[in-house]
């Protein structure tokens, strides 16, 4: 066990000197006792209970100022903390190819129904943070645990041009950083394709170096239909997320086969037309690379990197069964976890029960 505040121990320094006050003034009583001439007589004139007694109130006393001492010192174990007490930040794909209708209505239709079921589907402790991503990524809501605001944010979506998963993980990490001081942000000047690489054994740009084995208790769940087309990579993305700890769960969503794009008048954002490079005809990228498809490679790779695990949902049904099950694959997390309220309450249970027995008796002396 451990203190936040180790100097309010000094606290229990009126532990001893209490004890100490009490057992001198018992003496002191002693040596002005009143001599009688008849021991018998005063033995039948005292009640027939136990002496001890009258040492319980400053017992409880003394035991309540210990404990609330160390209360206010704020301890703290070691506990294992479930990702239902954390946070989760959701990034989610809003690219013109969430318009596909492949997955009936479509993507992006899908996608937030998933979302909003995940969310309903939380306690009451867990923050959600939302993080959306087309052209540029931006946190949508700070993680919180007012669901009714998250589902607001969550109908809202309206697609963009462009997808920038890289861009999405550094915002993700951001949006962490608010809410643990132990993440350290993102490094926002890592930002292009043309980004170094972290040299074996060295840690991501703008990073403390990797920690083995100590990772943060927030989760990144990054749902997306394509592949990236500008800004950092996802792979370089990840690797700053591994060095502070924050782990990424990608899901790729979608067949390999994407339709005709259609969204309501709700969800048409700007510039939708003008898509991914190649356009939507056919969406092949420099190199063949078909930006209207998951990159299921890029995907896994990020996961592997930050010790997150990757997810396939091919329909509506799947992305919602993975969503569902996603708690079950994050494993508990050790923290610091203060119970200085625990030590607060039991020693105000105990000083109240001080005075209780201390006027009981004091009306009924022994």
């Amino acid at each position: 066990m451990s203190f936040a505040l180790p100097y309010a121990l000094l606290g229990l320094l009126a532990v001893p000197l209490l004890v100490g006050a009490y057992l001198w003034q018992l003496r002191r009583r002693r040596r002005q006792a009143v001599v009688f001439s008849s021991v018998s007589l005063i033995r039948l004139a005292l009640p027939r209970q136990p002496a001890w007694r009258r040492h319980v109130p400053l017992a409880l006393l003394v035991a309540s100022l210990a404990l609330l001492s160390l209360g206010s010192a704020r301890p703290q174990v070691r506990a294992q903390v479930p990702v239902a007490s954390s946070a989760v930040i959701l990034a989610v794909d809003v690219s013109g190819s969430m318009c596909s209708t492949d997955v009936s209505p479509n993507r992006l239709a899908a996608a937030q129904e998933a979302v909003r079921r995940f969310i309903d589907g939380q306690d009451g402790r867990t923050r959600i943070g939302l993080v959306v991503f087309s052209g540029f990524a931006q946190v949508a809501v700070a993680p919180t645990t007012d669901h009714d605001e998250l589902r607001r944010a969550v109908d809202g979506l309206t697609t963009g041009r462009g997808t920038t998963i890289g861009a999405a993980i550094l915002k993700s990490i951001d949006a962490i950083a608010e809410i643990n001081p132990d993440v350290a942000p993102a490094d926002s000047s890592a930002t292009t394709p043309d980004t170094p690489t972290t040299p074996p054994g060295g840690s991501a740009p703008g990073g403390p170096a990797p920690q083995p084995g100590k990772v943060a208790p927030e989760i990144v769940v990054l749902l997306t239909d394509g592949a990236n087309t500008r800004g950092i990579s996802p792979e370089d993305a990840a690797r700053q997320a591994a060095a502070r700890g924050v782990r990424v769960y990608p899901i790729g969503f979608g067949t390999t086969e994407p339709t005709q794009m259609v969204c309501t008048r709700d969800q048409l954002g700007g510039g939708l037309f003008d898509g991914p490079p190649g356009g939507f005809a056919g969406g092949l990228g420099p190199g063949g690379r078909n930006f209207l498809v998951v990159d299921e490679a890029a995907l896994k790779t990020v996961a592997e990197t930050t010790g997150g695990e990757y997810f396939k949902a091919s329909d509506a049904d799947q992305l919602q069964g993975v969503l569902a099950d996603l708690p079950k694959h994050v494993d508990v997390q050790d923290r610091e976890v203060e119970i200085s309220v625990a030590f607060a309450a039991l020693g105000a249970l105990l000083l109240l029960g001080s005075v209780g027995l201390a006027r009981r008796f004091t009306a009924h002396p022994l």
